[in-house]
């Protein structure tokens, strides 16, 4: 199985809901460089079963073959693992990937390895609105302010709105205030506004004056990460935060 979408938008969270209902599995995960590690996991898999297999942004595998761990070579490996599977084998493969692109030509190439690719997408409308009464925990928020800020997060993932609720808790505690709808609002519009200003600097645009280049803060790298939008290291400031 293949889940497939942007950054932050809850694949690894399903992985972990799918774990919790499938108990008495053993669950191998592998993910980064421990990706270099196949034959071992499914080694392991295939002697404990019934177990799962989870690896996380297979697309690293796939993207450069001069990578520490092996780089394109690896998803192939993977793919024979797959094939070498017996029909009475207990053992469930799960991929997660925020590059379908990347490992689709290897999969088209080697049909039938993967039964299920399911896409995980940026929230809806309905979902923001759920997901910003979710991570509001003890803030109180009214119809108004909820109906604003699912119109002001349109494009955005679940894990920028769970950082806005955190912010904004702490501009409260800064404040030394309960947090509300107007601190919400206002990190909602400050972190907004600062990916704008982020991504626009990473087009080749300066800042509103041109003199200087855009030095990013810790809240504005924070909002792109949780946003999904890509952030190269080379960023001024960046490595500090990363």
């Amino acid at each position: 199985m293949l889940l497939h979408g942007p950054p932050g938008t809850g694949k690894t969270l399903s992985v972990n809901y799918l774990l919790t209902r499938t108990a008495g599995r053993t669950t191998v995960l592998l993910s980064g460089p421990a990706l270099g590690h196949l034959a071992s996991a499914f080694a392991i898999a295939r002697d404990l079963q019934p177990a799962t297999v989870v690896l996380e942004d297979v697309d690293l595998v796939a993207a450069e073959r001069t990578m520490p761990w092996g780089g394109g070579e690896v998803l192939f490996e993977l793919l024979n693992e797959l094939e070498g599977l017996a029909e009475d084998t207990d053992l469930l493969a799960v991929l997660t990937t925020n590059r379908p692109d990347v490992v689709e030509p290897a999969l088209a190439a080697r049909p039938g390895r993967i039964d299920l690719a399911l896409e995980v997408p940026l929230p809806d409308a309905v979902g923001r609105r759920r997901m910003l009464h979710l991570y509001a925990r003890e803030i109180v928020l009214s119809e108004d302010a909820v109906e604003q800020l699912v119109a002001m997060t349109e494009g955005v993932s679940g894990a920028f709105i769970k950082e806005l609720m955190r912010q904004a808790t702490l501009r409260a505690a800064s404040a030394g205030t309960a947090p509300g709808a107007a601190d919400v609002l206002a990190i909602a519009g400050d972190l907004l506004d600062e990916r704008a200003k982020l991504t626009r600097s990473l087009l080749g645009h300066g800042g509103d004056d041109d003199s200087e280049p855009l030095a990013p803060s810790a809240a504005m790298l924070s909002a792109v990460r949780a946003s999904g939008l890509p952030l190269p290291p080379n960023v001024g400031g960046f490595e500090r935060f990363h």
